[in-house]
């Protein structure tokens, strides 16, 4: 097992994760991490160590991308009481938003927050569940700094190290409990 804070807690993200063939389409196989949420003793773990990598003190607001990432930013806003803000799919937020599109490994997609969700300069911890082709991280933290936001760090439960996801976000620093 590899992952960017060591084995302990790759093996526990690889130990709850489930592989779903063929959703959301042929030929892609899901890594479904609602297991992984289920099993509050590895919840616990896998969010102590995100936040002992980043350091509870180097980030002001934790924003997570819909709809996993909101599990785990609030996770992690609660345990370091920091604020949280979500990166929603279009359409979602009732106020004036920031919109940014991208691609995905299987399809085109829109994500958006809400153009006051940041204080200007604030420290912005951003986290997914998955790092795939990195266009939705990608997006994200554009979204975060149009809005004002600093990125302080990058999260995510599981990294497909098959695809282009941490290239594409070079020079960011990205951050993986297990990469497969």
């Amino acid at each position: 097992m590899t992952g960017d804070s060591g084995a302990e807690l790759a093996a526990l993200v690889a130990g709850a994760s489930v592989d779903v063939p063929d959703f959301p389409q042929p030929g892609v196989v899901f890594k479904d991490l609602m297991p992984l949420f289920a099993d509050g003793a590895v919840f616990r773990q896998v969010i102590d160590g995100i936040v002992a990598h980043h350091g509870a003190g180097s980030f002001d607001v934790v924003a997570g991308v819909e709809a996993r990432g909101f599990v785990v930013a609030a996770a992690i806003a609660y345990a370091t009481g920091a604020g949280v803000v979500p990166i929603r799919k279009a359409g979602k937020l009732p106020r004036k938003v920031l919109s940014a599109s991208y691609a995905l490994e299987y399809g085109e997609a829109t994500i958006e927050v809400h153009e006051d969700a940041f204080i200007a300069g604030q420290r912005v911890l951003v986290v997914d569940d998955v790092l795939a082709t990195g266009g939705t991280a990608a997006a994200a933290m554009d979204l975060v700094e149009r809005a004002g936001g600093t990125v302080s760090g990058f999260s995510v439960l599981l990294e497909l190290g098959f695809l282009p996801g941490r290239e594409k976000l070079s020079p960011r620093t990205v951050h993986a409990l297990l990469t497969v």
